[in-house]
């Protein structure tokens, strides 16, 4: 998958019933995080902290879903732990990838790949991806994580607020930023046009020109 390719459809048994990725995304964005198995230990940190994090996902009108290649009886029974660990109830969906539909269709596995009889989590430990889709079905961000590394889903939080600023105006962000810092004017707009619409502006380089990041 690569950045701007629709983010391809499928319809999946979940923790929340049969679901419709396109349909069930609607008008807003999306993050589609995926895990190689139940009950690993770094999965389970990861699932806790998207639980808490469920309020901020909401206010940037962000739905979640967990793909993991497991069935849902064993996400029903993870949850429990994931709840416990988290302090709050996972209650985004959790899709059931147990045939490895998902986890192809978004090039994680090789179309060959299967699961063998008392596989571990190494056996899929490539399913350990983040998409970003936004309203256009459009997948906008994939990182990709090794199995010792948890997710920093602080920086998923800022590349949304990023996604969606560079969204409703003509700018970009630099590296490193963050909600309030100063943005990067796109070229599409001259001086004149981007100081009426932004301010004042710290010309850099003819190239590089930065503004308040607006309203």
């Amino acid at each position: 998958m690569r950045i701007n390719d629709t983010a391809p459809n499928f319809t999946a048994d979940s923790t929340a019933g049969t679901l419709t990725l396109h349909d069930w995304i609607g008008d807003g964005y999306a993050v589609l995080f995926s895990h190689p198995k139940d009950f690993t230990p770094v999965c389970t940190t990861e699932f806790g902290a998207v639980a808490q994090l469920a309020p901020e996902f909401a206010k940037r009108n962000t739905k979640v879903m967990g793909v993991s290649v497991d069935s849902v009886k064993d996400h029903q029974r993870w949850k429990e732990d994931i709840a416990s660990f988290a302090g709050v109830p996972a209650d985004f969906p959790i899709i059931d990838d147990s045939s490895l539909t998902v986890a192809k269709l978004y090039d994680m596995l090789p179309a060959e790949a299967h699961m063998p009889d008392g596989r571990t989590a190494k056996d899929s430990a490539t399913v350990r991806t983040v998409f970003v889709i936004d309203p256009n079905k459009k997948i906008r961000l994939t990182l990709t994580y090794p199995m010792s590394v948890g997710r920093n889903f602080a920086e998923i939080i800022r590349v949304l607020d990023a996604i969606q600023l560079t969204d409703r105006a003509p700018v970009a962000t630099p590296a490193n930023w963050t909600p309030g810092k100063d943005v990067v004017v796109g070229l599409s707009l001259d001086n004149e046009q981007a100081e009426a619409k932004f301010g004042p502006l710290d010309i850099k380089f003819p190239y590089l020109r930065l503004a308040k990041t607006p309203a």
